[in-house]
């Protein structure tokens, strides 16, 4: 049995997990509690707060209670907006109140386009244009290149929580650039792993979405391999063929 644990914002994708978990392996446990959102807000100063330490540390004794081998803070705006030291700082501080290795949605994006060898991004966000921003700074900061990036300007995650296939497709087709090897769509708050199938084989190449690469992240932090076609091709086994998708620089 493996279990990672998940701090989740609020309610509003949440039941993508439990999606997860029944695409994965049967021994793969998700357990989430949900932590305080404060004011639901993609706004620099509402995200800081909605990742302070205490709102963090409110759900880690329950998960440690449930079991959990890794931890992840499912939330990508409530970290990337802190920069990128604020961002280490941050999982560092859940690492040491949970006795357990730490992570959050922002890294999980980092370490999942690199694991897929993806060196340049597009990014198709549902937040305002000065929050998409705060992302792609912290995208090359990892040192990864930013080709595109669209922008839509939601302010809450329960809009975004109502959206449903054709806005995620459409979305998803807006954010494309040729010249990306991976669509990056970062928001725990859009429900997306109904759709990973179909975003990949119209697009053509791999879609990473927040949901999806934090359980991946939290797998790879309890050192867990596991496969399932229908969560895209972060999740396909090793040997699927790269140059079926990786398009040639321009």
């Amino acid at each position: 049995m493996t279990t990672v644990g998940l701090l989740y914002p609020g309610h509003s994708a949440e039941d993508d997990y439990p999606r997860i978990a029944v695409l994965l392996d049967s021994d793969i446990r998700l357990p989430l509690f949900h932590t305080d959102i404060g004011e639901d807000a993609h706004r620099t100063d509402a995200l800081i707060e909605m990742g302070a330490p205490e709102r963090l540390a409110a759900g880690v004794e329950e998960l440690r209670l449930a079991g959990a081998e890794s931890l992840v803070w499912a939330c990508t705006s409530g970290s990337f907006i802190r920069g990128w030291a604020g961002a280490q700082e941050q999982i560092r501080e859940l690492a040491r109140t949970a006795g357990l290795p730490a992570s959050s949605t922002s890294f999980a994006f980092v370490h999942a386009a690199r694991a897929l060898g993806a060196t340049r991004v597009a990014v198709a966000a549902t937040y305002p244009e000065d929050v998409t921003a705060s992302f792609e700074e912290f995208l090359r900061a990892a040192g990864l290149e930013v080709t595109a990036a669209r922008a839509s300007g939601v302010v809450t995650a329960a809009e975004v929580g109502t959206w449903g296939r054709e806005q995620v497709l459409g979305l998803a087709r807006a954010g494309d650039d040729p010249r990306a090897e991976a669509v990056l769509m970062p928001d725990t708050a859009l429900h997306t792993v109904a759709y990973l199938e179909e975003l990949e084989a119209e697009l053509g190449k791999p879609v990473l979405t927040a949901n999806q690469v934090t359980v991946w992240e939290g797998l790879r932090l309890a050192d867990r391999k596991a496969w399932a076609d229908e969560l895209g091709r972060l999740f396909a086994r090793p040997d699927w063929d790269r140059s079926e998708w990786k398009p040639d620089a321009e």
